[in-house]
């Protein structure tokens, strides 16, 4: 797998749904609408950093297999354990399951709380 490098998010589906479902106040979740954001990952061996800018920079690192604290676009922290599977990584936690693959040339993460999912499609620049 091979996430390393600056992505350019190009779409969001359903990413209002998504943010009320997980309780985003309304004034947070109108000012992330449309709003295209830069994510650049570095990775070395089992540790990784990702790094995601659009009005603020949230910065999240972790290692494979090991609980971690992340912060989620709107501030909130929750704990998590990612793991690698068929050269994907699965964010859990017992708010949400984030799961990141590559197809083709985009980065796709699907981010999925209860029965509501937020698609994100990013491409590498």
């Amino acid at each position: 797998m091979d996430f390393n490098g600056t992505w350019e998010v190009y779409a969001d589906e359903n990413q209002q749904q998504f943010l009320k479902a997980v309780g985003v106040p309304e004034m947070v979740a109108k000012m992330a609408e449309g709003m295209k954001s830069l994510v650049e990952i570095r990775q070395k061996g089992a540790d990784f950093t990702i790094q995601v800018k659009t009005v603020r920079t949230l910065v999240n690192s972790f290692s494979l297999g090991k609980e971690a604290e992340v912060t989620g676009l709107d501030g909130r922290n929750a704990k998590c354990v990612v793991r690698e599977e068929n050269g994907k990584l699965i964010a859990q936690s017992d708010k949400f399951t984030s799961v990141r693959e590559i197809q083709g040339d985009d980065m796709v993460e699907t981010v999925t709380a209860g029965s509501v999912s937020w698609v994100r499609r990013a491409r590498r620049v």
